[in-house]
């Protein structure tokens, strides 16, 4: 009986020679900054100045009064958007991490652009905590540093001492992982410049690679130390955002006081993040004309996670509401019933449009190889993620146990002018690394270029029907 194999999709496409793939990475680099980029970058930076250090600014000389916070919702944007950005993060570390121990390599071609996605989205989430303690110059606090304010140190019994913690150590492992994978593209990119009497650009790069000469010792310690931060990243997946809902859980707010917050909030960081990385790779890969490697396959693949992680999400948003009825507690009953059908219901059921049901589209193929509706549905990840994060914090608060202390919560202008300021910030610092560091990874993508001979007895004309992808 005659079988023929299934050819997967490829990896990499119009692509013959090595130094074709190092030639199309770096030429971004060496080319003078367009008129595009620098309009998108200035923009973002005005952005950054203005809505995020400025209003930031202004927050601290006039206090937390200017938001809309009140005695029944005291947090409302500000740890919304904390947990969002952090949540934002996660897809990098996993792209990263995780797809590389389990030896995935489909991920060459965007962990590198994943990875630079989690350190600004972190770096944009560490804002908010600052600011919403109100005396951010006591922040010294959380540090469990000896002092001279007597007995007073930090308490490890509160989770929010633990996301200090967590997040610091995942910036920390996430940003040693994302520098140290860039050091032999450094030196590619040394030598390049090199050659082309470039000696200012030639030594920044050189002082970046560490001297790296690609030699067996080089290649061989680079390999022990990346499977080695895999395996320190790959934890950090589950439990920064796991600790992150522990803020929550450990609470006796109805909504909040429940054992699934840690997957449900794991789930939703991974959707979230994958969400934003087809945002970015989708734009990127047409500015900078990388349709070669970044593929189809690639948008597939990210597009299955979305899929995967989305219905478990909106498994989460059913487990909820039936523990809530089978609980027997009214109050629990109470928040849910006025989460879906109260004052707030708009975000809810943008959230479960957004969340549940737009990521059902991607079953159909059509889609999924579809760059404008995967950019779309991408963008409706984000909001809906955002919302979720609205709609668990303000939905809980606005109602407690006594109606007559019960308002609701309105935003004020300098609660979302920080939030946009944010946006700037990342879209500054992400732009400013397409333009200055190779956003693939050009080693890596090298390990996918194979070029088999014709095998024999096979017409020309069916040999890639033959030949199995790697």
């Amino acid at each position: 009986m005659h079988v023929e194999a299934q050819v997967r999709a490829k990896l990499l496409t119009n692509t013959e020679q090595y130094s074709q793939i190092t030639d199309d990475i770096a030429r971004p680099i060496e080319a003078a900054p367009n008129k595009e980029w620098l309009f998108w970058t200035t923009i973002s930076a005005i952005v950054m100045t203005v809505c995020c250090f400025g209003l930031i600014g202004y927050l601290l000389w006039e206090g937390i009064g200017v938001w809309g916070l009140n005695t029944e919702v005291g947090w409302g944007f500000d740890i919304t958007n904390f947990v969002f950005w952090v949540g934002i993060g996660h897809a990098g570390t996993l792209i990263s991490a995780v797809l590389l121990l389990f030896r995935q390599t489909w991920r060459n071609s965007i962990n590198r652009s994943a990875e630079a996605m989690t350190i600004f989205a972190v770096l944009c989430a560490a804002i908010f905590p600052g600011i919403h303690a109100g005396r951010t110059w006591d922040l010294i606090w959380f540090a469990p540093i000896p002092n001279t304010r007597g007995t007073l140190w930090a308490n490890f019994n509160s989770p929010l001492l633990w996301d200090v913690f967590a997040i610091t150590t995942y910036l920390t492992v996430s940003l040693v992982f994302w520098y140290l994978g860039m050091i032999p593209d450094f030196a590619t990119l040394r030598d390049r410049f090199t050659r082309k009497g470039k000696d200012v650009a030639a030594g920044i790069y050189g002082a970046l690679s560490f001297g790296w000469e690609g030699s067996a010792r080089n290649w061989s310690r680079y390999e022990i130390i990346s499977l080695i931060l895999a395996g320190l990243c790959t934890p950090l997946v589950l439990s920064v955002h796991s600790i992150v809902s522990m803020d929550f859980a450990t609470s006796v707010v109805p909504g909040w006081h429940t054992t699934i917050f840690p997957p449900y909030f794991v789930a939703g960081a991974i959707f979230s993040g994958f969400g934003m990385v087809q945002t970015l790779l989708i734009v990127m890969r047409r500015i900078y004309k990388l349709e070669n490697y970044i593929t189809m396959e690639h948008m597939e693949n990210m597009a299955k996670v979305v899929i995967a992680t989305g219905t478990t999400v909106g498994l989460a948003y059913m487990t909820e509401f039936f523990v809530a009825w089978y609980s027997g507690s009214f109050f629990e009953r109470y928040v849910f019933i006025n989460r879906a059908f109260g004052d707030y219901a708009w975000a809810y059921w943008i959230m479960f449009s957004c969340n549940v049901l737009s990521p059902q589209l991607f079953w159909s193929k059509k889609i999924r190889t579809s760059m404008t509706a995967t950019f779309i549905l991408s963008i409706f990840v984000n909001i809906g993620m955002w919302f979720e994060r609205f709609v668990i914090i303000v939905t809980s608060l606005h109602h407690d146990y006594v109606p007559a202390r019960w308002a609701n919560y309105t935003p004020t202008w300098v609660e979302f002018g920080i939030f946009l300021g944010t946006f700037g910030l990342f879209f500054t610092c992400f732009f400013l690394f397409s333009k200055f560091l190779p956003v693939i990874n050009m080693f890596e993508v090298k390990t996918l270029l194979h070029r088999p001979k014709k095998p024999s007895g096979i017409p020309e004309g069916k040999k890639d029907e033959a030949v199995h992808a790697h």
